[in-house]
């Protein structure tokens, strides 16, 4: 069982991915302080709730008791997920794992702070994942995989067991991974890809319709 924290929770972003965040928390009986976000005016309302300010904003908090949720998105190439993630650390902020109700998780599932887990989601029994990544809608992760950080699966990723995926890897809509298989570090696997063989460090990995494969390095 997945241990829910009692904090309450401020939500960094104001995007797609922290509308999707912010529905997570509030379904699973989280109190939410606000939202942090430079791209909406403060004390306006987001998804319902306050924005507070920008990230600066958070220093007034520091005499209370909160954890943050990071609603920032992620694409292929694009760090700000991270590097905002690394900064809150810097400061001293943690961050809650975020788990739909509906996710089916493994007593023994290890999940790092900030692992985000969406609705739908089904991990099985001796799975890892790493600081803050994502587990997006309907994703399914199949016994004793070992996943790292910062990785994005996106909806209807599907993982065999015992596959290792390093940190910073994108595995785009819809792929599959076969058992034992090894994803190396920084990759980018193009949606609807299956994955039948180890993929290097740093390469984007397309499967075309006709079958043809392409490894690209970045």
């Amino acid at each position: 069982m997945i241990a829910k924290s009692s904090q309450p929770i401020i939500i960094l972003g104001a995007g797609g991915h922290a509308k999707v965040v912010t529905d997570v928390l509030v379904k699973s009986g989280y109190e939410i302080i606000g939202i942090v976000t430079p791209d909406k005016e403060r004390d306006s309302l987001c998804f319902g709730y306050r924005v507070i300010g920008d990230d600066d904003e958070l220093d007034s908090y520091r005499d209370k008791d909160f954890l943050l949720a990071n609603g920032i998105g992620f694409l292929p190439g694009k760090s700000l997920r991270w590097d905002i993630a690394m900064k809150m650390r810097e400061k001293g902020h943690s961050f809650v794992n975020v788990i739909h109700p509906s996710a089916i998780i493994a007593d023994d599932v290890t999940l790092v702070e900030g692992v985000q887990v969406m609705a739908g989601s089904i991990i099985q029994p001796g799975v890892h994942i790493g600081r803050d990544t994502i587990i997006n809608t309907g994703a399914c992760i199949d016994h004793d995989c070992n996943i790292g950080k910062n990785c994005h699966f996106a909806p209807g990723v599907t993982l065999s067991g015992d596959v290792q995926v390093d940190d910073g890897v994108h595995i785009g809509t819809g792929s599959s991974v076969i058992q034992g298989k090894t994803i190396g570090t920084g990759t980018v696997i193009a949606a609807a890809s299956v994955i039948y063989h180890d993929i290097p460090d740093n390469v984007t990995y397309i499967q075309s319709r006709q079958e043809t494969i392409e490894l690209n390095r970045n």
